[in-house]
């Protein structure tokens, strides 16, 4: 429904608008009304709706009659400044910005200086008593409008400019005078006919008509589309266009335009923190071709400066902007990124916004703000994203330290590693052994590739997405990974690497950054991250709030302690299939899979029974007591199966046949579709010495652990996966049963479990109720349920998804964020049916969205137990558990 206002002007100590009015006005537009309410010197002007952007979206122009509010809009504005727009001899001019409701800044937009022509050029100059700037003013605006509206790119403008330049034999812009400009005013003019055929318009009311459809219209533009795409900004939310009256840094010494922060945006100190340039307009300190000054004293004679600081040069003026930058702070509640322009002595404020800031200085800041009183500990909760606590977690590059960037993939998983190139997992353990770091590089990683993705300080992939095996192994062991770096050319034989005609061979160094994705070459320095007071202080209350659980994925020792420092509250998720691939079991994992009746499978699965049972005997120890949910084997077998002829003897010796014969059982295990093959449950139907095997093992491991004083009595979660019927359960929980029983009497007392499973067909989900009668806890695996309810490979769905997220038909990658529609709605179904069969029966997450802050509010909205993710993102998921307790009320 439109409103049927859509101006709303500000101005003069008073404003139609407000600050909550965001969604209406967008953020710039809701602040400037907010500021000017305050009694701020904010230039006057006013703000055009984003339902005007959303009709103008619709019908491709501006609606009727919008202009002819527009020029009464500019009556009143008059009417503030004692200027008339158009007017030749005093003109007013003003500027035209974009203000969505969320900040996106670049990303739009921006024309300065609207209005001049060659007669209001004129009367600028005359008040001015300046015509050197007056028709500066006049090209700039000409190159911007020319650029933004009339889509003549600026490098034209640009070009003249030099030319002129060379022919005057000066080197700087500053070395130009009034007559200069002029000349350029009257180039650039002459470009324009050039490109278009048609004059640059002098009408300002046709300029200003130009401008507001222009700024409307770059709410499509392709960089803010990315932008919104990155930032999950609905296309719907459109942008409002802020006209307002423009005022002047570059009128000499005592003008002058900055950009400031109420705190240090880095660190959260508090301390003002920003940069000046003195008679200069406000697009100069942001393109950088002036080296800006600082703000306070104290920071020039840091930084060993030899300018003065705005507090000396304009000392009047600093102390007023100080008196400013509290005021917002503490109206807002929060750290303030502020714009302004100094006229001639005069300070007038052009934006205020919640200024964007590492973690490390949201934690401060938030933590601090509480202890100040000015919020309160559930807004320091809401305050701090959790995604950017994973710049606290991982390795980081030095900033200051050189680059040398090879190519760019996806930031996978973060944190930065360097090391020495391996091709293989064998290299990468390799390498390790001799406590040398490595990058393990390959076209793609697969489940048996685990033992080198483990040795190696990073994971580089030419293929693949950001859930690919690479990128969702990787995170969870908290390895920095790239995937899907194109551009590379991987030959593991020959030992290179090659990219846009450089080429690296094996042993030589390179360096990724899984947080920006690149590749480069080389060793970069890196530093590692601090947990600082804050962290552990808004943890601690986010703790206090938070209803949901948050257990972690991992089944080795360094991941569960890793996760217990980080908080986890137990193992959601052993995926025991990762225990086997370690050097001294795969033979004999091979040579259980290859043998060719139960008693050859029996005698492989006696050998591996020590080994489970210890892994797990140091899960329990960790976890202290704390829940340990255990998948029993999942997998394809093809994915365990020998390769090479050396590794088929190996496993030929060991099983006693002959390497044909064991090529021959192999073919038979070959499946045109193993994710949806002989996997999961339907390998304890077949083969039912291989779940009793781990059963036993997890019941011995238990008792160990109880009877070793690992804490309070450990008891085991078995979680029986791909199960699609009741059946299938009763079945392989009877057998668990019966392990249970027999270890129970050999040790002399019971123990108590659970057994469960793991909800990752659709099936299932639809007859959870049914499946509850004999599943004790449901733990929904929503990587594998997405899979299958979309019918998208997962590994393979990096060919065309980028394709599906650019044309809006998945808002977001499902295999990054919970589909809320269909696979959410099957674990609502789920959830629901199976409470209704079993009131007590527990629930959980394990799949890659357990770390997801949006999938986090999405199991809160949903009444599950708990989340389950890898060891790196427990704070995360503690964090946006707290917040979507908070928003859930």
């Amino acid at each position: 429904m439109t409103t049927l206002k859509r101006i709303y002007a500000f101005g003069g100590g008073k404003a139609d608008g407000k600050a909550a009015m965001k969604n209406l006005l967008g953020g710039k537009g809701a602040n400037l009304a907010e500021m000017s309410a305050l009694g701020l010197p904010v230039p006057p002007g006013f703000t055009i709706t984003t339902e005007v952007c959303t009709e103008y979206s619709k019908v491709g122009g501006l609606p009727p009659g919008l202009m002819a509010e527009v020029e009464q809009a500019l009556g009143v504005v008059g009417d503030l400044t004692g200027k008339r727009f158009g007017d030749a001899a005093d003109p007013l001019l003003v500027s035209v910005r974009s203000g969505a409701r969320a900040s996106m800044p670049g990303m739009m937009d921006t024309v300065l200086n609207l209005g001049l022509n060659d007669a209001t050029v004129q009367g600028l100059a005359a008040q001015a008593n300046d015509a050197r700037f007056a028709y500066d003013s006049y090209r700039r605006f000409i190159q911007m409008y020319s650029d933004v509206v009339l889509g003549i790119g600026h490098h034209h403008f640009e070009e003249l400019l030099e030319i002129h330049k060379e022919e005057r034999g000066v080197d700087l812009d500053t070395e130009l005078g009034a007559e200069d400009w002029q000349t350029l005013v009257a180039a650039y003019k002459a470009k324009v006919q050039e490109e278009l055929g048609r004059p640059f318009p002098d009408d300002p009311l046709s300029q200003l008509e130009g401008a507001i459809s222009a700024v409307f219209g770059s709410w499509q533009n392709a960089r803010a589309q990315t932008y919104r795409r990155l930032h999950d900004i609905p296309e719907s939310w459109g942008t409002a266009v802020n006209v307002q009256a423009m005022v002047f840094g570059n009128m000499g010494d005592t003008s002058a335009t900055g950009v400031a922060f109420t705190r240090n945006p880095s660190t959260g100190e508090r301390a003002i923190y920003g940069e000046f340039l003195i008679n200069a307009q406000g697009e100069d300190v942001v393109a950088g071709i002036r080296t800006p000054q600082h703000l306070t004293r104290v920071d020039r004679e840091a930084s060993g400066e030899t300018k003065p600081s705005m507090e000396e040069a304009l000392p009047e003026v600093y102390g007023e902007l100080v008196r400013v930058f509290d005021l917002l702070e503490r109206h807002y509640r929060d750290m303030q990124d502020i714009e302004f322009t100094v006229e001639r002595g005069r300070l007038y404020v052009l934006q205020t916004r919640s200024g964007k800031r590492t973690a490390k200085a949201a934690l401060r800041i938030a933590v601090e703000l509480a202890t100040e009183g000015l919020i309160d500990q559930k807004t320091a909760i809401a305050r701090v994203e959790p995604a950017s606590l994973d710049q606290l977690l991982h390795p980081t590059l030095d900033p200051k330290a050189k680059r040398d960037v090879l190519t760019r993939g996806l930031p996978a998983s973060p944190g930065a590693a360097s090391g020495v190139i391996a091709f293989t997992a064998e290299e990468a353990e390799a390498i390790a052994a001799e406590r040398r770091d490595c990058i393990l590089v390959r076209a793609e990683t697969s489940p048996e590739d685990i033992n080198g993705m483990h040795a190696a300080r990073g994971i580089l992939t030419s293929r693949g997405g950001m859930t690919s095996h690479a990128a969702v192994v990787a995170r969870g062991m908290g390895r920095p990974c790239v995937s899907g770096a194109g551009a590379l050319r991987i030959d593991a034989e020959a030992g290179t690497v090659s990219v846009d005609g450089r080429t690296l061979r094996r042993g030589d160094i390179l360096t990724i950054d899984g947080s920006t994705g690149e590749v480069m070459a080389g060793a970069v320095a890196t530093v590692q991250p601090e947990l600082s007071g804050e962290f552990a202080t808004l943890m601690g209350w986010a703790d206090g709030v938070r209803r949901l659980k948050v257990r972690s994925n991992a089944e080795t020792p360094l991941d569960a302690e890793t996760a217990r420092r980080f908080g986890a509250e137990g193992i959601g998720l052993c995926r025991t299939e990762h225990m086997f691939f370690d050097a001294d079991r795969i033979i004999a994992v091979r040579e259980m899979i290859l043998a060719s009746n139960a008693s050859g499978r029996k005698a492989a699965l006696d050998k591996l029974l020590p080994m489970q049972r210890k892994d797990f005997v140091d899960l329990f120890r960790i976890m202290g007591g704390l829940p340990v949910t255990i998948r029993l084997l999942d997998p394809p077998l093809h994915e365990f199966l020998p390769h090479s002829e050396e590794e088929l003897a190996q496993v030929a010796s060991a099983a006693g046949v002959s390497v044909a014969t064991l090529k021959a059982r192999a073919a038979e295990l070959q499946e045109s579709n193993p994710m949806l093959g002989h996997r999961g449950c339907r390998l304890g139907i077949s083969f039912p010495e291989i779940y009793e095997m781990q059963a036993r093992a997890i019941f011995e491991a238990a008792h160990d652990a109880t009877e070793q004083g690992s804490g309070a009595a450990v008891e085991p979660e078995i979680m029986i996966p791909l199960a699609a019927t009741r059946r299938e359960l009763d079945i392989l929980k009877a057998r668990i049963d019966a392990i249970g029983a027999e270890v129970a009497k050999a040790r002399g007392r019971t123990l108590k479990y659970l057994v469960g499973t793991m909800i990752e067909l659709p099936r299932a989900a639809l007859r959870a109720g049914e499946l509850a009668e004999t599943a004790e806890f449901f733990s929904f695996g929503t990587n594998d349920l997405t899979q299958t309810t979309f019918g998208i490979s997962r590994d393979d769905a990096g060919h065309f998804l980028d394709d599906y997220l650019r044309n809006g038909i998945f808002p977001k990658d499902p295999f990054v964020s919970i589909d809320e529609d269909g696979v959410g709605e099957l674990v609502r179904l789920a959830a629901e049916r199976g409470r209704k069969t079993r009131p007590a029966v527990k629930l959980g997450i394990c799949g890659e969205h357990g770390g997801d802050p949006a999938s986090i509010a999405f199991c809160e909205s949903v009444g599950l137990d708990y989340v389950s993710c890898s060891p790196y993102r427990v704070p995360i998921a503690r964090l946006a558990a707290a917040q979507a307790a908070l928003a859930k009320g």
